[in-house]
């Protein structure tokens, strides 16, 4: 979904650029890969690595022989990789030491969280890359902290929002809200996914506990990730609770309406947070730290942890109508992908 409107806006230079898509199959299970690039009416990859799960070394050290091959044969000019995904610090050594140009959209973000896997892959990343596109300005702080030449730091602002731009609209053709027996602005969204949430029995109960009080008070619609659905089952966690409406993970078309619709939203996700800054959605964050600190300096975003009593406090606040405002940041404007590519220009 990130790489949707880059695509679109590089094939508008067909004298000067020819991308080539790349899936490594890391999210290999449908919802959470195929259905994107029909939402997003993204072409098929030209390229499909078929990676698939694994231990982070595991998927990591597929990529890095697979991906490989296609540098080896297609000889490209610059490797775009986006966000923090094993993929993404794969692709990037695999470049490196090939000697191609590396560049990182979403570079800079830090939650200084080094038992995040996702902070190990960007902090590595940002060294090797020789174009940091940044999202936000504590994206460009952290860079120049670290020593990164401001040459390299070029700020555009966060492309999931052009993205969100390019498809709400079409998301109004959307009948999940029907379909689930919601009506608009009456009921909550909950997505977790992430290993500190859903990996560890006590945190995943503690949340699972909050919605089910929250959950007296409105409806919960919770899509779940395959990972968390795993542990609940390895827990024997039970999700039989009033008001609490699970679904299979969504279609970003479906996703999107039944966000922009929501009472609030709460979520592990750094996507989710961008989309709920920009559509002005109630959004409780359910970690303890962050990378994408302007949803909450200047956007919609609370942190919440995995505090059972936080969790509850802060969803009834809402519900009470004590909803914190928030302001769009700057560059969240649908025009990042145009920036990009007239930075990759000076390469063409």
């Amino acid at each position: 979904m990130k790489l949707a409107p880059l695509i679109e806006e590089l094939r508008k230079f067909p004298s000067k650029f020819t991308p080539i898509l790349v899936h490594t199959g890391q999210h290999y299970d449908y919802e959470l890969s195929e259905v994107f690039f029909h939402d997003l009416s993204l072409p098929e990859p030209d390229l499909y690595l078929g990676i698939g799960s694994g231990s982070h070394s595991e998927q990591t050290g597929k990529v890095l022989i697979e991906f490989e091959r296609v540098v080896l044969n297609k000889h490209p000019d610059i490797i775009i990789v986006v966000g923090d995904v094993n993929s993404t610090l794969g692709c990037s050594i695999v470049g490196s030491k090939l000697m191609i140009p590396i560049a990182h959209i979403e570079a800079g973000l830090r939650s200084f969280d080094r038992s995040m896997p996702e902070e190990i892959n960007r902090v590595v990343t940002d060294v090797l890359s020789d174009f940091l596109f940044t999202t936000e300005e504590a994206g460009n702080k952290n860079l120049l902290r670290e020593g990164i030449p401001k040459s390299k730091i070029h700020f555009v602002g966060d492309i999931i929002v052009d993205s969100l731009s390019r498809t709400i609209k079409i998301s109004r053709g959307s009948h999940i809200i029907d379909e689930l027996g919601l009506k608009p602005n009456d009921y909550a969204i909950l997505t977790i996914h992430r290993p500190s949430n859903v990996d560890i029995k006590d945190n995943l109960s503690h949340i699972v506990d909050a919605i089910k009080e929250i959950a007296t008070r409105i409806k919960v619609v919770f899509p779940i990730h395959p990972r968390t659905q795993k542990n609940i089952d390895k827990f024997n966690i039970s999700l039989d609770i009033k008001n609490l409406i699970l679904t299979q993970p969504l279609g970003y078309l479906d996703f999107l309406h039944l966000e922009k619709h929501a009472k609030f939203v709460l979520t592990d996700s750094g996507g989710v947070q961008v989309e709920t800054t920009v559509l002005n959605i109630p959004c409780l964050t359910l970690r303890d730290n962050i990378e994408k600190l302007a949803t909450i300096e200047i956007g919609t975003n609370l942190l919440v942890g995995n505090n059972k009593s936080k969790i509850i406090n802060e969803a009834l606040k809402i519900l009470a109508g004590k909803v914190k405002s928030g302001k769009i940041p700057p560059l969240w404007d649908g025009h990042t992908a145009e920036r990009i590519v007239n930075v990759l220009t000076c390469l063409a």
